[in-house]
């Protein structure tokens, strides 16, 4: 049976049918935008590198919130906590331990799958606003055990300087290198991602997302898979709090806030829940935004200077609401919504119907 490909395209194998890259077309565009996705170092300037850095970041974070709530239907209100877990573990092993980055990186995951599976417990008996109510109780409780009881190993509120990842000799320490790290690792994390709603437990996700009692009556084990996606969640979370750390080289509890944690469940809504393209739409999407908001606000501050204290703090966070607001108005399925039409019609091409 044919499905959807552009005209004249059709499966004719199961392999064909199940592939994510379908046709000669995805696949050299694929390749050429790999190519030009890590050929950017060697000609943007380090800012924009930085931005790039960011955003990679930034895409591992939202795709495990993705995971969760996007597929599973799960509220999470504490992602840039789990964050904090995984950039602690990899800041405390390598700069007082004296762990490499590598063997760091999957101990932070680890630690923040661990502690994203104690704060994903109540999921058992409550859902909806308790569970935020219950995930947001992690963005407060992390950050202050960071800060006070754990002082002598985590510094506390004093900043943990972190030292560069290294291959031998090769130290990792500029915008171009970091980012030979976090974007490979960013790319993979997407595979990932794609690939595990495609399987059984990413359709069992779905089933609890839509349902959740019509999936416990089919068999599905609703609880031991709202954990598996709190689990998930959390490990994204420490890998991009991991490369976090040790882009910044140096953190504190303040780099990990409830405004954190609500920009990435922004990014989500703007790019498109329970897509993967729309993960990467909505973190690009914000990330230049604020950007530019950024260099508007430069801009203005010249011009109206008795103004320029108040547009610092405030045209951020209100361009952020609005643009928020505007996407949950008009379009409530995201960038990725807009992708899937602009897909549809060309595929459609040359016949209007």
């Amino acid at each position: 049976m044919a499905v959807a490909r552009p005209c004249g395209t059709y499966d004719e194998s199961y392999s064909q049918d199940m592939a994510i890259v379908r046709t000669r077309l995805q696949w050299i565009l694929l390749i050429a935008g790999l190519v030009f996705l890590f050929s950017l170092p060697l000609f943007l300037p380090g800012r924009w590198l930085n931005l790039l850095n960011l955003i990679g970041i930034s895409l591992i974070a939202v795709h495990g919130l993705n995971i969760l709530t996007g597929y599973c239907g799960q509220i999470s209100l504490g992602q840039a906590a789990f964050m904090a877990v995984g950039a602690y573990t990899s800041g405390v092993l390598t700069a007082k331990l004296g762990f490499s980055f590598w063997a760091a990186l999957p101990c932070a995951a680890l630690s923040a799958g661990i502690i994203g599976l104690i704060f994903g417990l109540p999921s058992l008996r409550v859902k909806g606003f308790y569970l935020a109510m219950a995930t947001l109780a992690a963005q407060f409780i992390i950050p202050a055990l960071i800060a006070h009881p754990l002082e002598g190993i985590t510094n506390g509120v004093r900043s943990l300087v972190v030292p560069v990842p290294k291959i031998g000799e090769t130290a990792f320490s500029s915008p171009q290198s970091m980012f030979g790290i976090i974007m490979p690792i960013a790319v993979l994390m997407t595979f990932f991602a794609k690939n595990l709603v495609r399987t059984g437990v990413g359709r069992a996700f779905i089933a609890i997302r839509d349902n959740d009692l019509a999936a416990e009556v089919q068999g599905v084990n609703v609880f031991g898979y709202k954990l598996l996606a709190f689990f998930i969640c959390s490990v994204y979370a420490g890998v991009a709090g991991c490369l976090w750390a040790h882009w910044m080289r140096a953190i504190n509890p303040d780099h990990f806030t409830l405004m954190d944690s609500i920009w990435y469940v922004g990014m989500m809504i703007v790019g498109g829940m329970g897509s993967t393209a729309g993960a990467v739409f909505g973190v690009a999407f914000l990330r230049v935004l604020d950007e530019l908001t950024k260099e508007l606000v430069m801009w203005l501050s010249g011009i109206f200077v008795a103004w320029g204290a108040f547009l610092q703090a405030a045209l951020g966070p209100i361009v952020y609401g609005l643009v928020i607001i505007l996407f949950i108005i008009f379009e409530p399925r995201g960038l990725a919504h807009r992708w899937e039409v602009f897909k549809a019609s060309y595929r459609l091409r040359p016949f209007a119907y």
